[in-house]
C-alpha cells in the first residue's frame, strides 16, 4: 500500500529534465547533462558557462569595473554602443517554437538596432581545413581518421595548401555510434583550437591546430611554397642570371626549366640541352615528373637528378652550371658536367645559396586554418522570426549582419544561411556540443530595429541592453582586433556571396 503520510520528495532532490537539446537529459541533483552545459542546482536548470559579451572598452586597455568608464556613470552594467552580446553561453531555442534566448536592443549613432542571439544546434556542420605544405597528404577523395574512425576526406588541393573536408551529418549521425562521437570530438576541438591528429588512407600523419604549423609525419612544416615550379622561375630568374646556365625548379604540379621557360627566353639565356622527365606542358613548364610525395618540390625525390635524363651533346658542354632548387628552398643542389656530360654534384656557390634564402624568404608561414561550416535550419531561424524564410531574404539583402561569437562570417550565395567562419576570430572555447551528436555553435543576427519588426520578429522578446548582466554568469571579453565592430555591420568589410 501507498503511505499517503510519507512526505513528498522535495524538488531539489529529484531530476529535473533539460529541455535545451533533443536529448532531454534527466539530470540528478548537483550534476550536469551530457553536454556539460547544464545542471541541477537545487532543482533549477542552470547553464554552466557564462555567457560571453564582447567589451570594446577591454580592447582600449580598461576594464569592467563599472565606474572605471567615468565619472558620469549611470548604474547600467553594461554600456552600448561598447558592448556587443554575442550568443557564446546564451542557450539554445530547443524545443524549436522558443524565441531566440537574448533578443538585445541598442541604440548606435541614433539608430535602433536589435541583435538576435542563440547558440545553434548543427549537425548538419563541418570544418574546411587548410594545410599549408607541399607534401603529399594523400589521393583527393581518401579517407581522413580520427582515432581510427572516418571523419571526411582530401579534397582538391589548392595553391601551396591540402584541403581536408572533415564532419558533415554523413560521419556525425549516418554512421556507427563511435564514429558521430569521434567525429564530433574532433569537430569541437579543432573549432576550440586543440589539436587533433589525423591519419590519411594511403597517406601521411598529420597533427592540425588552428593558427598552428602542421606537423606532416612527425615533421613541423616552417613554410608554404612561394609559387609553382614555372611561378618560381619567373619570380626569380633575373636573380639566377649569370650565376647559372641552367635552373630546374622542382614541383610536384608543375616543375619549372630557366632556359627554356618565357623568362629565360627574354633574358636571352641558351639551351642547355637538358632532358626532362614527366609531360611537358609549355616551354619550360612541366607536369609529372615524379610521383606525389614528402620529397624535394611535394614529389617523392631525394635526388633531383632522378627527374632528368641525358644532357643533348649538340647542345650542352662540359661546365655547364646546374643549379635544382624546390618551391620552398628548402632543397637546393648544384652540379657541374664534366667531359662526358654527366652532372657531378659541387659546393653550393655563396650566391645560389643567397638565391635559395632569397626564395625561402618569399615563402610564408606554414600554417593551419580550420573554418567551421554550418546551415542555420528553419528551426533556428524560427527563433529569430515567425516568417523565417523573412530572414533569409534579409541576410541576402544586407539588411540583417551575421556573425559568430562576433566574428564576421562568409555567407554561401543560395539558398538558405549556410555560413562559413575563421575558428581563431572567436573567442575561446567558443563552441559546445551535444551528444546527438551534433555540435553547438553561437550565430548572431544584427539589423534595425525596425527592420526587425517589419520582417515579423519576435517583438514582445525584445529587452534592453541594461537587462544583461545582473549576475556573475556574464563574461566580458575584449573583441578580435581584426574583427568589424558588430553592432556598426554598415561599416564592416562584408563577405557575403
Amino acid at each position: 500500500m501507498l503511505d499517503d503520510t510519507a512526505p513528498a520528495p522535495k524538488a531539489a532532490d529529484q531530476k529535473i529534465r533539460c529541455d535545451a537539446c533533443p536529448v532531454m537529459c534527466y539530470i540528478k541533483p548537483g550534476m550536469t547533462g551530457a553536454c556539460d552545459r547544464y545542471a541541477n542546482d537545487d532543482g533549477e536548470l542552470v547553464r554552466v558557462d557564462p555567457h560571453v559579451v564582447l567589451d570594446r572598452t577591454l580592447a582600449q586597455g580598461g576594464n569592467v569595473v563599472p565606474f572605471s568608464r567615468g565619472s558620469d556613470w549611470d548604474g547600467k552594467i553594461l554600456s552600448a554602443p561598447e558592448t556587443f552580446v554575442t550568443a557564446i553561453g546564451a542557450g539554445t531555442t530547443y524545443p524549436d517554437y522558443k524565441p531566440a534566448p537574448f533578443i538585445v536592443s541598442s541604440q548606435v549613432d541614433g539608430v535602433d538596432m536589435v541583435t538576435v542571439v542563440t547558440e545553434g544546434i548543427f549537425s548538419y556542420c563541418g570544418v574546411k581545413v587548410k594545410i599549408d605544405t607541399d607534401r603529399y597528404l594523400g589521393p583527393e577523395q581518401a579517407t581522413v581518421r580520427a582515432q581510427g574512425e572516418a571523419v571526411g576526406h582530401v579534397t582538391t588541393s589548392e595553391y601551396g595548401s591540402q584541403m581536408l573536408s572533415l564532419g558533415g551529418v554523413h560521419h556525425l549521425t549516418g554512421g556507427g555510434k563511435k564514429e558521430g562521437r569521434v567525429t564530433c570530438d574532433a569537430l569541437l576541438d579543432l573549432c576550440n583550437g586543440k589539436a587533433v591528429e589525423l591519419t590519411i588512407d594511403g597517406g601521411a600523419t598529420v597533427l592540425v591546430q588552428a593558427g598552428k604549423a602542421p606537423v606532416v609525419n612527425g615533421v613541423t612544416e616552417e613554410r608554404m611554397r612561394v609559387g609553382c615550379g614555372s611561378a618560381t622561375i619567373g619570380m626569380f630568374a633575373k636573380q639566377w642570371l649569370g650565376k647559372a646556365d641552367e635552373v630546374v625548379v622542382v614541383d610536384d604540379h608543375i616543375t619549372g626549366v630557366l632556359s627554356e621557360h618565357q623568362a629565360g627566353k627574354l633574358l636571352d639565356i641558351p639551351d642547355s640541352g637538358i632532358k626532362m622527365k614527366g609531360r611537358r606542358s609549355t616551354p619550360g613548364r612541366y607536369f609529372q615528373v615524379a610521383a606525389p610525395g614528402t620529397g624535394w618540390g611535394g614529389t617523392n625525390i631525394t635526388d633531383p637528378l632522378a627527374i632528368i635524363g641525358p644532357f643533348d651533346p649538340k647542345v650542352a658542354k662540359p661546365g655547364l652550371r646546374l643549379f635544382f632548387i624546390s618551391t620552398t628552398g628548402e632543397h637546393s643542389a648544384y652540379y657541374e658536367l664534366d667531359e662526358t656530360l654527366a652532372p657531378v654534384e659541387k659546393p653550393l656557390p655563396a650566391d645560389l645559396q643567397a638565391s635559395a634564402e632569397r626564395v625561402m624568404e618569399n615563402c610564408e608561414p606554414a600554417l593551419c586554418t580550420v573554418l567551421f561550416v554550418a546551415g542555420a535550419g528553419g528551426s533556428l531561424r524560427a527563433g529569430v522570426t515567425e516568417n523565417p524564410v523573412r530572414l533569409t531574404k534579409s541576410v541576402k539583402d544586407a539588411l540583417t549582419y551575421v556573425t559568430s561569437g562576433g566574428a564576421p562570417v562568409y555567407v554561401y550565395p543560395g539558398g538558405g544561411i549556410t555560413f562559413m567562419v575563421d575558428v581563431t576570430r572567436l573567442p575561446e572555447n567558443a563552441f559546445g556540443y551535444v551528444p546527438t551528436p551534433a555540435l553547438v555553435a553561437p550565430i548572431e543576427f544584427t539589423l534595425r530595429l525596425s527592420d526587425y519588426e517589419a520582417l515579423g520578429g519576435h517583438m514582445a522578446e525584445v529587452r534592453t541592453l541594461d537587462t544583461i548582466g545582473r549576475d556573475d554568469s556574464v563574461r566580458p571579453v575584449a573583441p578580435h582586433q581584426e574583427n568589424p565592430w558588430p553592432l556598426t555591420p554598415e561599416t564592416a568589410k562584408r563577405s557575403h556571396g
